[in-house]
């Protein structure tokens, strides 16, 4: 009599290095919209509407950055503009954009930048290296990754 196996076929195991794509840099954005500092409230708030983004990094003219700017950032001002009763076309971004901008290392693993944007609460970290502005990472970004790795380890 035949002994039969209930288990199903398995894999073969292999030592092979699994080159799934896990970093930052697999997945940030590169072709980014920025803002300089001198930049007006009014022309972010357009170029924000207009291209459907929440916000973008503010760069200098050696395109270091120097900040980011949101749509929190555009509705504060409007709301201070109001408020006081002062005009805002002549306002600049200088004044209104986060200076203090936390980055993430473009090798950082994408699972770990996710328990950064759960730990921060931001939207998006931008890429620096050598103090030049590479890319962006978004909340997006990150589960446009999970997506393209479901059905595979999480390593």
């Amino acid at each position: 009599m035949a002994i039969k196996s209930f288990q199903g076929a398995r894999r073969l195991q292999t030592n092979a290095v699994d080159d799934t794509p896990l970093k930052v840099s697999d997945y940030m954005s590169t072709s980014l919209i920025t803002f300089t500092p001198d930049q007006s409230i009014e022309d972010v708030m357009e170029t924000l509407i207009n291209n459907r983004i929440s916000g973008g990094p503010v760069v200098n003219e050696n395109h270091e950055l120097v900040g980011i700017i949101s749509e929190g950032d555009c509705i504060k001002q409007i709301s201070e503009s109001r408020y006081y009763n002062m005009p805002m076309q002549s306002d600049t971004i200088e004044n209104h954009m986060a200076k203090n901008v936390e980055t993430i290392d473009g090798n950082m693993n994408i699972f770990d930048a996710a328990n950064k944007f759960l730990e921060a609460k931001h939207r998006r970290f931008p890429i620096v290296e050598n103090g030049k502005l590479i890319g962006l990472i978004s909340q997006k970004d990150v589960l446009k990754a999970a997506m393209q790795l479901k059905g595979q380890n999480w390593k």
